[in-house]
């Protein structure tokens, strides 16, 4: 006999993905410059303050589905969590994904947390068909790419 479903105390779950961009109009990202350009217009203007980390979905050619944020932490580290991170690509149907964060220091070398976190999402795209594109750290004064500097 099946359950009836209405008996018990259940939060419904809701997934949306909504978009008033035209196809055509969407930016297409190609390079890291891209990618950088894209997300220093999103970003919180005070990136000195504190760590943020924002994702940019793509879709098989490369154009830009959107983005969201996925963590705000504080003066010297974010979570950054790969299962928020899956969660937000898959609602938007993205083949691929860019991820970026700041490090508030000015400091643009990767930590051994950002490589670690790195190879983690890459690994965690790989099973879910999703690719890692790129990982970015920005700070006012610039930016690093993992894929310019053949680490992915």
């Amino acid at each position: 006999m099946q359950p009836n479903l209405f008996n018990y105390n259940l939060a419904e779950i809701e997934v949306s993905y909504k978009t008033n961009v035209k196809a055509s109009e969407r930016k297409q990202n190609i390079t890291s410059k891209d990618a950088e350009e894209v997300f220093r217009q999103i970003w919180n203007p005070c990136m000195e303050l504190k760590e943020e980390a924002y994702i940019l979905l793509l879709n098989r050619a490369n154009k830009v589905l959107g983005w969201h944020k996925i963590s705000e932490g504080g003066i010297d580290g974010t979570v950054i969590d790969p299962r928020l991170i899956f969660s937000v690509a898959l609602k938007g149907l993205a083949c691929s994904i860019i991820i970026a964060h700041n490090h508030p220091s000015g400091n643009l070398q990767p930590s051994k947390q950002d490589i670690a976190i790195t190879e983690r999402i890459k690994q965690a795209g790989k099973l879910l068909g999703i690719q890692l594109q790129d990982h970015l750290i920005l700070s006012n004064e610039g930016s690093f790419s993992f894929a310019n500097e053949d680490r992915m």
